[in-house]
């Protein structure tokens, strides 16, 4: 089965299994939100792997993207009260933190549009969509 192929919750969960090996969540992590449009921080434990498998399988299917595009991306609705609701970016701080990760375990590299996935991020990729049959 290819990343293409596999259903996208399925992936991201066997992806964010490898990542918990690999990564080290910050102790900060627990504390911040994910951007201005939420309440408080994550309350899911194994957030910061799940954020690193979907950045993964976006670079994957859409080729190199920026820290600004997954802000997009992650970004949601803010509440503003009696005005109307408005569409916010999330915080870079905890995306630039994955792609650094990332960066370090030779999984992506900088590209002049941002980053992208190196051989062994598509090889790594490929491994566990295969592994999901």
């Amino acid at each position: 089965m290819k990343v293409q192929e596999a259903p996208a919750q399925l992936l991201i969960k066997a992806i964010a299994e490898e990542l918990k090996k690999e990564l080290e969540k910050p102790e900060w992590v627990d504390y911040v939100k994910t951007g201005a449009h939420k309440e408080r921080p994550p309350e899911q434990e194994d957030f910061w792997w799940i954020r690193g498998a979907v950045i993964l399988r976006k670079l994957y299917l859409n080729g190199p993207m920026g820290v600004n595009k997954f802000r997009r991306l992650f970004g949601g609705r803010k509440n503003r009260g009696v005005k109307p609701e408005k569409k916010v970016k999330a915080g870079g701080k905890i995306i630039r933190t994955l792609l650094q990760q990332l960066e370090e375990k030779g999984y992506v590299k900088k590209h002049p549009k941002g980053r992208e996935l190196t051989p062994q991020g598509y090889s790594f990729l490929d491994k566990v969509a295969k592994n999901l049959q």
